[in-house]
């Protein structure tokens, strides 16, 4: 890890341990910033129990693969599997609240610290936490879509339905099975939300990625433009990720408990 302190903030690395050292050195990087933004994946998730389903200890590997499930090729074919899938983690998304490390994104955000989240998790829990500006970039669980005949209604009647009874979700006008907002593989990801997501990396002065392996393009290919445009990296996940060569501040820790104590420390130093 490389910190790189100025200001009237770094006479204090001397007071405070690694772990803290780590912690000042983000928030700083992140109070001096104009134009931050964050990049989310599951990993932010998972203290709201919600699983990664890319981890075998996930249980969502059991039955099925999911990378041929959720295959919008598979899904247009056989959307049963798909849904005898997804049906556990239907039901486990909709109780969800947002956890600390959201919270704290919120937070960042209204003090005007952070621009905007571009989050790789479809449940819709940073909003629900309060952030304003939300880029979700795989699409999102509040609401399905027809393939048939293109109508969109709200999810939670179709979702509830699932859930209690497994019976499949059709479309109301024309009978066809419906399939949430999410981008599946072999679909491409929204444009317009892609764009903007990649416009804000391109203007952004920090980024932090929190949560994400960065294993999955294009989303992966966000930090290395970040940088390419001298942009500040800050790298908050339990494992190693393909960026950490090139990051400005590596936290190898629990996002829920990281991120609100850099937001902390941010508000500290707004207040000298």
């Amino acid at each position: 890890m490389r910190l790189r302190f100025f200001g009237r903030t770094s006479f204090r690395l001397a007071l405070i341990n690694q772990d803290d050292s780590e912690i000042l050195a983000a928030a700083t990087l992140l109070q001096q910033s104009n134009r931050a933004v964050a990049l989310t994946g599951a990993g932010i998730s998972t203290p709201s129990g919600i699983p990664d389903f890319r981890s075998p200890s996930s249980g969502l590997w059991e039955k099925h693969n999911p990378m041929v499930v959720a295959n919008i090729s598979s899904f247009r074919q056989k959307p049963e599997d798909f849904y005898d899938w997804i049906r556990p983690l239907v039901k486990i998304t909709a109780e969800a609240e947002p956890n600390p490390a959201h919270t704290a994104l919120a937070k960042l955000e209204a003090m005007g610290h952070l621009n905007s989240i571009i989050t790789q998790n479809i449940d819709g829990l940073h909003t629900k936490a309060g952030s304003k500006t939300v880029y979700e970039v795989h699409g999102h669980s509040r609401e399905v879509e027809c393939l048939q005949c293109g109508r969109v209604d709200p999810a939670d009647g179709y979702m509830q339905a699932l859930v209690e009874t497994g019976a499949l979700p059709v479309c109301a006008a024309c009978d066809a099975v419906v399939k949430p907002k999410v981008i599946l593989f072999g679909e491409l990801l929204p444009f317009d939300i892609m764009q903007n997501a990649q416009l804000a990396t391109e203007r952004a002065d920090v980024m932090i990625v929190a949560g994400s392996s960065l294993e999955v393009a294009p989303v992966s290919e966000l930090p290395w433009i970040a940088k390419r445009n001298r942009a500040k990296l800050i790298i908050i996940n339990f494992d190693p990720t393909p960026a950490d060569s090139f990051a400005d501040v590596i936290i190898r820790d629990d996002v829920a408990k990281v991120i609100p104590a850099i937001v902390e420390q941010v508000a500290q130093l707004n207040a000298m």
